[in-house]
């Protein structure tokens, strides 16, 4: 189990390039400009061995008169709601303002672990003018510098020892495995669910956002027992409205962390847009077994072509990890809704499968000999032995000589013969080169 931590601070004061700094790629967008950042960015990070989710929001603007920024303030309100730990981010260069000010009343609010981060601090002059935001009332804070990283490891040290802990005695409710149904409001996630118990368990309206909590479901089919995890919309009516997106994702990426296979369910009258893009990637990151289930499709007018058009769309939104199932249902009729479960189950044993080191060195290591790695500056890699890492996952080793000159694109050969002969369909499958 990994906590979520939420960045928050009025625009402009380097949210995002902090982000961008600990996802390790560079996803939010960055310009000296306020208020660029007006979507969510979501990423997986780590330190010391600890995993988190990170969320990059918006610029909090108390007050203002620009549609946008009202929408960010119930963005970032509705994340330190939602978070484990938040980081409030100001910027030494402007000082104490009246925004720093509004977003530190809104946290001596909260009852949860707060970061005062000062950013910018790139030297000792700057480092001194930092005090000037005891006055924030937060107590003591860290200073940093995200453009170079400077501060950064003092305050993931702190941070890393606040995130939560995973219960380790666990009842058998809590090891049988989880299947989150995750997807954007009113996708059909309830109705799906629904359809496969028999009974009307959770309320199903033409309004997005009527679920309000994540409610777990044991389920017993196929000879397979399991939990269904229905993941939340909208706690209150109120907020069933711009910020319902928002919301939406924001369950969803708790309900991913604690499930083993996540089932997307895709709203066919909709289309594969960025924001189901966004959780299919987060359960990607969190290397979650993935099926994808296309919901409403007996509201699409469609001919012979249509379901292998719109698998194609899909998949090319997923380059490259396109080895996963997609199911074309309809929770109102109850088409192929087993077959939903069926192939999830499958995805499930996919994730769990173990293969013998033995096995995995007669059958890998003829076909490297075959078409080994390209030389890279003169040098050649030899492979000389493989074995499956101890994870929940399916993640593994190749000890070579050379391990820093086999290329991404090799890699991705690996991983493809792997696909091909051992079936990881609908798994995220990691390749990792050590030196032998």
């Amino acid at each position: 189990m990994s906590g979520i931590v939420a960045i928050v601070g009025r625009p402009n004061v380097g949210k995002s390039t902090f982000f961008n700094r600990l996802i390790q790629r560079r996803e939010a967008i960055v310009d000296a400009v306020s208020g660029v950042t007006r979507d969510r960015h979501y990423g997986k990070s780590d330190w010391n061995g600890k995993e988190f989710s990170l969320i990059d929001t918006g610029g909090y603007v108390k007050g203002s008169d620009d549609i946008f920024e009202a929408e960010i303030d119930k963005q970032v309100e509705l994340a330190i709601d939602e978070a484990d730990i938040i980081i409030f981010m100001v910027d030494v260069e402007s000082g104490v303002t009246g925004m720093d000010e509004d977003v530190a009343t809104l946290l001596r609010k909260v009852s949860k672990p707060v970061f005062l981060v000062i950013n910018k601090v790139d030297n000792g002059k700057r480092a001194e003018d930092a005090v000037e935001f005891y006055s924030l009332g937060l107590g003591d804070y860290f200073t940093i510098a995200s453009i170079n990283g400077s501060g950064t490891g003092d305050l993931l040290d702190a941070l890393v020892k606040v995130l939560p802990e995973e219960d380790e005695e666990k009842d058998e409710e809590e090891t049988l495995p989880r299947f989150a149904v995750v997807g954007r409001p009113n996708a059909g996630k309830s109705s799906f669910i629904n359809a496969l118990i028999g009974e009307d368990r959770y309320i199903v309206t033409d309004v997005a956002g009527t679920t309000r909590d994540a409610i777990d479901t044991k389920y017993n089919r196929f000879g397979f027992e399991f939990n269904l995890v229905d993941t939340a919309g909208i706690r209150k009516k109120s907020k069933v409205k711009e910020d319902l997106e928002f919301y939406s994702v924001m369950r969803s990426v708790r309900a991913i962390e604690h499930a083993d296979v996540c089932l997307l369910v895709v709203d066919a009258t909709r289309g594969f847009d960025g924001q189901i893009q966004n959780i299919f990637w987060l359960a990607q990151r969190n290397r979650k077994g993935i099926v994808v289930l296309v919901n409403k499709w007996d509201l699409v007018e469609k001919d012979h072509k249509s379901t292998n058009e719109f698998e194609k769309l899909i998949k090319k939104q997923l380059e490259p990890f396109t080895d996963v199932p997609i199911v074309f249902i309809s929770a109102l009729t109850k088409q192929r809704i087993y077959k939903a479960i069926e192939t999830t189950v499958e995805v499930y044993k996919n994730r769990s499968k173990r293969i013998k080191t033995s096995e995995l060195n007669e059958t890998l290591l003829p076909l490297i000999d075959n078409y080994p790695p390209p030389a890279y500056k003169g040098k050649f890699v030899k492979i000389k032995y493989v074995m499956q890492l101890p994870t929940p996952q399916p993640q593994f080793a190749f000890f070579c000589n050379l391990p820093q000159y086999v290329r991404d694109p090799y890699k991705r050969f690996l991983e493809n013969k792997l696909r091909d002969i051992y079936d990881f369909k609908g798994v995220p499958v990691s390749v990792y080169m050590r030196k032998k």
